[in-house]
């Protein structure tokens, strides 16, 4: 059985690599660094199908020095060490340091992350990782500092037509065939810039044609064979908070319209409505808080909704709350308020709660003074007396501030009513 058409396009030196001419290009960084037999540790960051494996194995080639794979998904600690020990006999008999390359590193735990920390300081080894995330997400820090990180971009439209002739013109399997590349749009579009997932599709074309055709590649063709397209989201990956990051950030400057197309790519991409829903409660709180109330109740409720009627439906109430949330007055003065409130405790730290205010359920501290002098609320008129809660140090310290809204005008008021001097500023 043949091997899939990606992997027989590999390319197995630099010339026939398509693509990343910013890192392997003439004059550029790696391109130096490869041509001079000196390369440092180093993870490539980029999406799936840009040549993160082909690159690692062609500096191996280029070098030629020992070259050490491990799969973050199948391998573990006990396999790390055992590698670092064989590249410890392997330096006597080579001028650079054995190469490991480790795909998908971002799966790695942290303890097998900091397994590699001694060999990689030491020069034992060079790393090269390959990852699909956001290095600074998934890679400890000591880690990091020691690589450089270099980010592979997908493959643009001219990398994605070179790569289909070449595939067309010169693999063993293909040039058996009649194939006229007539349009490519629909394969690009597909692919989005992933060289492994172009050929693919082009394979996929290929064997769905009989023998003795000749084949012609259109749009419509390609998109028959694939019936629909694959969004590219990766609900663990930098994309994902991305694309959470635009929906809130479009609730929070009051776009419906907005927040309801990331809201329908997360759903196509695949991310749990319950993690959607999530979403909308944090921001019901953070973002429009005490300027409508309400806003945090039907967000629980779309929550709850979602839970109990499941999907399709459960986009309905998604939907609904975004808008909602979207289209409601806004005020954070209560997020601002409580992360103003833990500065103080960290500042001032564990400050003695006023006597007055604490409980005495003995004798003992009956007679220490615990509770004596605290005023009841409901025995004053109003429900309100004037007395201190907060410890003396502190006394005088302003943490809620109330924002321009109809809701917060009126809890303002009462609280001028309440406090006098000390709400006026």
């Amino acid at each position: 059985m043949a091997e899939p058409l990606a992997e027989r396009m590999r390319p197995r030196s630099l010339d026939d690599y398509i693509g990343q001419r910013h890192l392997v290009g003439e004059g550029a960084v790696l391109r130096q660094m490869i041509d001079a037999g000196r390369i440092s540790s180093f993870i490539l960051w980029g999406p799936p199908g840009v040549g993160k494996t082909t690159l690692a194995q062609i500096i191996a080639n280029r070098l030629k020095t020992p070259f050490h794979t491990l799969s973050a998904v199948t391998s573990g600690v006990k396999d790390v060490r055992e590698i670092i020990e064989k590249a410890k006999n392997e330096r006597f008999f080579n001028t650079a340091s054995p190469i490991l390359f480790i795909d998908e590193i971002h799966r790695f735990s942290k303890s097998q992350q900091d397994s590699l920390l001694g060999a990689v300081e030491k020069g034992v080894v060079t790393l090269i990782g390959a990852t699909t995330e956001n290095p600074s997400f998934e890679v400890i820090r000591p880690l990091l500092s020691r690589c450089q990180i270099y980010v592979l971009k997908p493959l643009d439209k001219d990398d994605m037509l070179r790569l289909l002739k070449h595939a067309v013109e010169n693999d063993v399997e293909m040039t058996k065939r009649n194939i006229e590349l007539r349009e490519t749009g629909a394969m690009m579009r597909y692919s989005g810039g992933d060289a492994r997932k172009l050929l693919n599709i082009l394979e996929l074309v290929v064997e769905a044609s009989s023998d003795d055709e000749d084949i012609v590649i259109t749009d419509k063709v390609v998109v028959d064979r694939l019936q629909q397209n694959p969004l590219a989201y990766d609900k663990e990956g930098e994309m994902h908070y991305d694309i959470v990051s635009a929906f809130i950030k479009s609730i929070r400057g009051s776009d419906p319209d907005a927040a309801l197309y990331w809201m329908a790519r997360m759903i196509e991409g695949g991310e749990d409505p319950q993690f959607i829903a999530r979403r909308m409660v944090i921001s019901a709180a953070e973002d429009i808080g005490l300027a409508n109330p309400n806003a945090l109740l039907l967000a629980n409720a779309a929550f709850d909704t979602v839970m109990k009627i499941g999907w399709p439906e459960g986009r309905i109430p998604l939907a609904e709350c975004a808008v909602y949330l979207a289209t409601s007055q806004k005020s954070n003065s209560t997020y601002r308020a409580i992360d103003k409130a833990i500065d103080v405790v960290r500042r001032t730290g564990n400050l003695p709660v006023p006597l007055h205010l604490r409980n005495a359920p003995t004798k003992l501290m009956e007679e220490l003074g615990y509770g004596d002098g605290y005023k009841y609320a409901h025995d004053h008129p109003g429900n309100f007396v004037v007395q201190q809660f907060m410890p003396d140090e502190i006394c005088n310290e302003r943490l809620w501030y109330a924002q321009h809204s109809p809701s917060e005008e009126k809890q303002y008021q009462r609280m001028l009513q309440c406090w006098g001097e000390r709400y006026k500023s």
